[in-house]
């Protein structure tokens, strides 16, 4: 799930030890190859160099991120993907927006709708959730690398929008259009960045859950569509209590 929560937190946390790296580099690669559409240079393409960051930050190897802009280019094959957006509401209401590439949208568009019929919903109106979200720049770096006066000097000079803090990180906060920028200038300042760091959908109010089967069944839902080979995003509005976070925690 894209953006940070306590739930986001949590998934981070247990994912790190058991996430299938091959899984995370396909998804990353096909966000590359999308990007290198519109120029193969990342030094003239800020939305492909930010995604070459976010591939390094995850440690994808170099002939990964060259092979996916190779195929972005034309200059190998076999990138030829095509974006996708779904809407609807989870248990209580939550929003959730499904971001698809795929080479085969009729068969997206039923795996999709598959998980959202096992979940006990169905699409929602365009439009309708995704006006409750904001396109971001979202940057988080690990509390013990830096200080907050230093770490906000550096961003709100390289033009971010606001710093917070988020459990044991910090946040950053940028116009999607001076995430590169501002990554840049935390990298070279020698502060490492978190591999969740990214442009993203922020939902405009956050909506708690304080029921530990409501939060348990929205979680599924959510990892069901992630399982998905060609959902590359799964945003929404959900956060849970403290009190259920340490639930979930525990199991």
């Amino acid at each position: 799930m894209s953006g940070h929560s306590k739930w986001a937190n949590i998934k981070h946390k247990k994912g790190k030890a058991d996430a299938a790296r091959g899984k995370v580099f396909s998804k990353i690669a096909k966000e590359i190859m999308v990007a290198a559409r519109s120029g193969g240079n990342p030094a003239d393409n800020i939305t492909l160099r930010a995604l070459i960051q976010k591939a390094k930050a995850a440690n994808m190897p170099n002939d990964n991120i060259e092979r996916a802009i190779k195929k972005g280019t034309g200059e190998l094959d076999g990138g030829q993907l095509e974006e996708g957006s779904y809407e609807c509401y989870a248990a209580g209401g939550i929003a959730v927006i499904i971001k698809v590439l795929t080479d085969n949208k009729n068969r997206s568009a039923s795996e999709v709708r598959h998980a959202m019929s096992k979940a006990g919903t169905e699409l929602a109106t365009p439009g309708s959730v995704s006006r409750m979200f904001q396109r971001k720049g979202q940057i988080f770096i690990d509390k013990d690398k830096t200080d907050e006066e230093t770490l906000m000097n550096l961003v709100l000079e390289a033009g971010a929008e606001d710093l917070k803090t988020d459990g044991e990180q910090f946040e950053v906060i940028t116009d999607p259009m001076d995430f590169a920028a501002v990554s840049e200038a935390i990298t070279h300042a020698g502060i490492p960045l978190d591999e969740e760091s990214q442009v993203t959908l922020i939902p405009d109010m956050v909506t708690e859950v304080n029921d530990v089967s409501q939060a348990q069944q929205i979680m599924k839902f959510v990892e069901n569509l992630e399982a998905l080979d060609d959902v590359q995003d799964v945003y929404t509005n959900f956060d849970i209590s403290d009190e259920i976070a340490a639930q979930l925690e525990a199991e």
